[in-house]
């Protein structure tokens, strides 16, 4: 599953080097998210001074304004849709030297259960999830190191927080408390999940299995057979739709609860009076985005699951390599 893309010379163009430059694209990306953080607390600002005296500010700054936005909304867009074009690269690439390797012991792993999915279907749902999780946890880690100082510089604005009261830097601690708290509720409640995929691909492997020996075997795919085959089909699915239906319950309203949290955090502060609307956008802004850095689980849960299930299934056919290349080693 690594050793194939990282450590090939036929790949060496595409491994590591690619994964350095989705690194430096994503870094990048959260720059101008930074840039556009501080955009916001100017905007607001100035719109509050429009508000308050007309005629404080002119059609020209106003336009200026939204002018300077777009060009920072311009090189993200950029710098996103080459970044999407060349990972898109990048993962066919990573499942390119997955299937060359397993595709080198075909005839000894022809005969495992669901090999020609493993091969056809896993190999590319692997690369992908693999892709999508090491960018998404990379721009959770680079938004938290730079939107962290930025919210714990804009907490000593908030003068108190409800129930709590006056703590220094009390925003950092609330979205650090709330991510954890929903990463520990939500894991303790999808604890299920990861079986219950594994064993979906199991009995959607068996019913495919069957169906394609159907194609060329008339004597293969009768309806008995495959009625029973659907029927553990449609039963797994069954208890994992039950069992995602809480899971859900518990990650949507948890992620609806988050929504409010920054502003009832600072509450009494708005109230005070203490703070500019520019500031609030700021700080709700940067609460957002350090919580949903903290949130990477949370938000990841359910591809994790996936990957896991995609994980066992890969790990177990390899496995059988290792077994082989074993066995001929004794033999000679």
């Amino acid at each position: 599953m690594f050793k194939s893309f990282f450590l090939s010379r036929h790949f060496a163009f595409w491994g590591w080097p690619g994964a350095a430059l989705i690194f430096l694209g994503t870094w990048y990306q959260v720059q101008i998210d930074v840039a556009i953080n501080e955009w916001f607390g100017g905007f607001y600002d100035l719109v509050q001074k429009a508000l308050s005296a007309p005629g404080a500010i002119t059609l020209g700054e106003f336009f200026g304004f939204l002018m300077s936005f777009g060009k920072l909304a311009g090189i993200y867009v950029l710098v996103a849709v080459f970044l999407s074009f060349y990972s898109k690269h990048w993962v066919f690439r990573w499942r390119q030297a997955m299937n060359d390797y397993y595709m080198k012991h075909w005839q000894e792993l022809r005969h495992i259960e669901g090999a020609s999915q493993r091969v056809q279907e896993d190999t590319k749902r692997f690369a992908y999830i693999m892709e999508t999780l090491g960018s998404n946890m990379m721009d959770a880690l680079m938004t938290l190191i730079a939107f962290l100082p930025i919210l714990w510089e804009l907490s000593k604005k908030v003068s108190e927080i409800p129930i709590i009261g006056q703590v220094d830097h009390a925003l950092v601690y609330v979205a650090v408390l709330f991510a954890l708290l929903g990463t520990v509720v939500l894991a303790v409640v999808g604890i299920k999940l990861p079986g219950l995929e594994f064993n979906n691909q199991r009995v959607e492997a068996a019913y495919r299995k069957e169906l394609v020996h159907a194609e060329d075997d008339a004597q293969r795919g009768s309806e008995p057979v495959v009625k029973d085959l659907f029927a553990h089909v449609r039963e797994n699915y069954f208890r994992l739709f039950f069992h995602y239906m809480y899971f859900d319950v518990a990650k949507f309203s948890y992620l609806q609860l988050g929504v409010l949290v920054p502003y009832i955090a600072l509450g009494p502060t708005v109230v005070a009076g203490a703070i500019t609307l520019g500031v609030m956008q700021q700080i709700v802004r940067a609460f957002g985005r350090v919580e949903m850095s903290f949130q990477f689980l949370v938000r990841s849960w359910s591809t994790i699951v996936e990957l896991i299930s995609v994980y066992k299934r890969l790990r177990a056919f390899e496995a059988q390599i290792g077994k082989l290349k074993q066995s001929e080693n004794q033999a000679s």
